[in-house]
């Protein structure tokens, strides 16, 4: 790795604005920006001191490109541990480019994507883990992944791993030492405060992996699937949700021959929803595609909405459970709005995903009068029984009733108790493996324990743990490791 290069890069989005800001990393940083830079008070930038600020030109020989703010960060007090020179120009996409080439044949060379923050892991400014959290915070676009990657960039993750691995060191050298002195048969690790140890160690293992599946939903956001027949109103319910125009409304069934998505934030958590095409036979080659497609995102959503049409609901004995309606005469299908057609597919969608929540929503309530609205609710109460205990709500796509519940009944959906809690989180899949190898090296070290073999036995396991919550923090890496990781950050950063 070529970490004694000095760096130079755009470090705000590319394309006009205001201001931008271009940064520059390495022992030779402040030489060359002293070399371009002029300033109106006639101060050397070489001899001013750390984090200060100073107004002047950039200029090369008698052509001035711009009038600037030049910020001075000197090691090791910077984000990088280097030499920093951070140059607020104006935001012309001409003055950044000018001014990021005179730099260049100055001597500097582009920075590549991430090598800001692998330069600030290599001079030990940040553990891998926190560096890690920095790309997190820069993508987090809601309240609970912002939160989360702040809790990791301040070091929440890596001192509870840090603090794991020092215990099983401080145990794993005891260890270590009785096999010197094999021969005299002496124990120093007490092994009940060390089955103590592992126990514990074991509980955090598991509460950390567990807090994986919560942080990759807030991470990631939660894929919801809006289901249902045709004209029931689910593009009118996406662009309720969304609160704005996202899909075409019409009256005419099959109007969505495609998936529409788009995402928003409810209470901080990220939530993807997919409006797919009305679920019926067709003839239609086109629209078929599209109701396949709806089957592909049934699969790849984590909850469904499965909407109903409340203006055409027709049930054929609400009064009578579920297990003793009449079935339909031989011949006949069922047909729109009929209760058995819509448990069929309800029973379809939830014997396929069993695990995967289902929530049957009554729409456009508006048109029932109060005396319909109350049977609706009994009516749907026989859907509610045959479809294993779905949820169920009544709202009005169109007027906006009820979408709130919709909101509040799918955030309750996602278990924020650790995120409230300020609890740590994992969100970072390359955490959660070393995890579990982690935990399953302890595990080993447990029934070895448990079975009384020799200690230069349950040394190898321990180091294999260790080696694991090294990989999370950055004590142990190589260099294709943290290529894979900074590959992914953005450049200037």
């Amino acid at each position: 790795m070529l970490t004694q290069d000095t760096i130079v890069a755009l470090a705000t989005p590319s394309g006009a604005g205001a201001i931008a800001v271009i940064r520059v990393s390495g022992k030779d940083a402040i030489g060359i920006a002293s070399s371009v830079f002029r300033s109106v008070h006639e101060k050397e930038l070489s001899e001013q001191k750390t984090h200060t600020i100073h107004l002047g030109h950039i200029v090369d020989e008698t052509k001035t490109y711009d009038q600037v703010l030049v910020s001075i960060f000197k090691n090791p007090h910077s984000y990088t541990g280097e030499d920093v020179v951070e140059i607020s120009c104006h935001g012309s996409p001409y003055i950044q480019q000018q001014i990021i080439q005179l730099f260049l044949r100055k001597g500097c060379r582009m920075a590549n994507a991430g090598e800001f923050t692998l330069r600030a892991f290599l001079n030990g400014k940040l553990d891998l883990s926190q560096a890690e959290a920095v790309a997190d915070l820069i993508a987090s676009d809601n309240e609970a992944s912002h939160q989360i990657a702040m809790q990791q960039m301040r070091g929440g993750f890596s001192n509870e791993i840090q603090k794991l691995r020092e215990e099983l060191m401080n145990f794993a050298s005891l260890i270590e030492l009785e096999l010197d002195f094999s021969e005299e048969d002496v124990e120093f690790a007490d092994r009940t405060q060390f089955k103590e140890l592992l126990d514990r160690i074991e509980n955090v293992l598991k509460r950390l992996i567990d807090s994986f599946a919560v942080g990759n939903v807030i991470k990631n956001g939660i894929p919801v699937a809006i289901v249902g027949e045709p004209n029931v109103g689910k593009s009118t319910l996406l662009n309720a949700l969304l609160n704005e125009e996202r899909a075409i409304v019409s009256d005419i069934a099959g109007t969505t021959r495609d998936t529409i998505e788009d995402e928003i934030a409810i209470g901080g958590i990220g939530f993807r929803f997919i409006d797919t095409a009305g679920i019926r036979d067709t003839k239609d080659v086109v629209e078929s595609i599209g109701i396949q497609k709806t089957f592909e995102k049934i699969e790849q959503a984590q909850v469904v909405v499965y909407l109903v049409d409340s203006s055409e609901l027709k049930m054929e004995s609400p009064s009578v459970p579920t297990r003793d309606i009449p079935a339909l005469p031989a011949g006949r299908s069922p047909e729109r709005g009929e209760l058995s057609l819509i448990l069929m597919e309800i029973q379809k969608i939830k014997n396929k995903y069993p695990q995967k929540p289902l929530i049957v929503v009554a729409n456009k309530v508006d048109q029932l009068s109060k005396e319909k609205l109350q049977k609706l609710e009994k009516n749907l109460l026989v859907i509610l029984n045959a479809s294993e205990k779905s949820d169920h709500l009544l709202l009005s796509a169109k007027t906006g009733q009820g979408v709130d519940k919709l909101q509040e009944h799918l955030l309750s959906l996602v278990n924020t108790g650790a995120l409230r809690n300020n609890e740590t989180i994992v969100t970072n899949t390359r955490h959660y493996d070393a995890l579990l190898k982690a935990l399953e090296e302890v595990r080993k070290v447990q029934e070895g324990l448990a079975m009384g073999i020799s200690g230069d036995l349950l040394a190898i396991d321990i180091r294999q743990a260790l080696y694991h919550f090294g990989e999370i923090t950055g004590e142990i890496t190589s260099d294709d490791l943290l290529g894979n990781i900074f590959a992914n950050f953005c450049i200037g950063k």
